[in-house]
């Protein structure tokens, strides 16, 4: 049986779905709320916390997804 995540490595997760989706600009189409709120649900997470998130790792998170420097 595979190990639970951390509360962090859920809030990394989101959080690089959440900023791949805003790097595309397509964070408030409907396929994303319905794609992200499903993660978030999943994961027991909210908004507020991969926002929060983001603020202090927004670096290793643009690493993740391929991008350097914003």
């Amino acid at each position: 049986m595979a190990r639970e995540k951390t509360k962090d490595e859920k809030l990394f997760a989101a959080a690089v779905l959440r900023r791949s989706f805003e790097l595309s600009g397509d964070e408030q189409r409907q396929g994303f709320r319905v794609v992200y709120e499903g993660v978030l649900r999943d994961l027991q997470l909210t908004d507020e916390d991969v926002v929060a998130f983001l603020a202090g790792h927004a670096l290793e998170v643009d690493a993740a997804i391929g991008r350097r420097n914003r």
